[in-house]
């Protein structure tokens, strides 16, 4: 077993996303700890600000490895388009608007990048924050869309579509509704992309109830690392807006540790892809 787990480990390290999750929620753990041991100090020194730094350097490396992942999100944006015909029409329009965001976040955070390592003149704040708008923005867009199909799901049971028997039916052909989840990290923050498919002349089974149960536990997951993730947003936005520099290290690195840890187990479940 503990070669088995090794060897997953390993694999899961040598494939970039892995290697994000990994670096990310080490990244939050390290600011979590160096923020709880440093307490109310200012400018911490000694192992609190050792952390602290070691956290501030994997944000860094992260941000430089996000310079490659452009294509990636366009070539799933393309793919995606505006989305299966089948699909609920709200959550297409969610999840392309959630694409166009996380598109457009990219470049903003480059020229973010750019800016502080002197390689363009422009001022590096007024990027930073356009793109922690979009990624905030994309976050608050994945939470009204699992909303959407937790809605759905919720229909589905008050129907009782899972629990009759084909025969005691109104139609034995009735067309069920078959979520079928595609959870995807994104690689700064821990976005999530739904697809939502409907397939016809499917009977309730036990296998179909499971699959719904598993798909309302996912979204309700997705949600609460995106809330997580939204929190920090809203922390990283100019002061003024909501509660916008106002968290102590440790509540962000908490936060992010927490939604790091959500995705590394949907990750481990199967419920995330390599996508974007």
């Amino acid at each position: 077993m503990a070669a088995g787990a090794l060897s997953g480990l390993v694999a899961a390290l040598e494939t970039h996303r892995g290697r994000d999750r990994a670096v990310r929620a080490l990244c939050y753990g390290c600011q979590l700890a160096g923020g709880a041991l440093a307490g109310p100090q200012a400018s911490p020194s000694g192992l609190p600000g050792r952390l602290l730094a070691v956290s501030a350097e994997l944000s860094a490396c992260r941000t430089a490895l996000r310079l490659f992942d452009d294509l990636a999100m366009l070539s799933y944006s393309c793919g995606y388009g505006l989305g299966p015909k089948d699909e609920d029409g709200l959550v297409r329009a969610l999840s392309v608007l959630c694409n166009v965001a996380n598109q457009l976040y990219y470049p903003c955070e480059h020229l973010a990048w750019a800016a502080d390592a002197g390689i363009i003149r422009t001022r590096a704040q007024k990027w930073w924050t356009l793109s922690t708008g979009l990624w905030a923005l994309s976050l608050l867009l994945g939470i009204l869309r699992s909303l959407r199909i937790l809605c759905q799901l919720r229909k589905l049971r008050q129907h009782k579509w899972y629990d009759c028997p084909p025969w005691t039916c109104s139609s034995f052909n009735t067309a069920l509704l078959v979520l079928v989840c595609e959870l995807s990290l994104v690689v700064n923050t821990g976005w999530t992309i739904t697809h939502v498919t409907f397939a016809s002349n499917r009977t309730s089974s036990p296998q179909s109830r499971k699959e719904a149960k598993a798909q309302v536990k996912a979204e309700v997951l997705s949600i609460l690392a995106q809330v997580a993730d939204l929190s920090n947003a809203i922390h990283w936005l100019p002061p003024g807006f909501l509660w916008a520099g106002r968290f102590p290290p440790w509540l962000v690195g908490l936060l992010g540790t927490v939604s790091s840890l959500i995705g590394i187990y949907q990750a481990s479940r199967g419920g995330n892809t390599e996508a974007v």
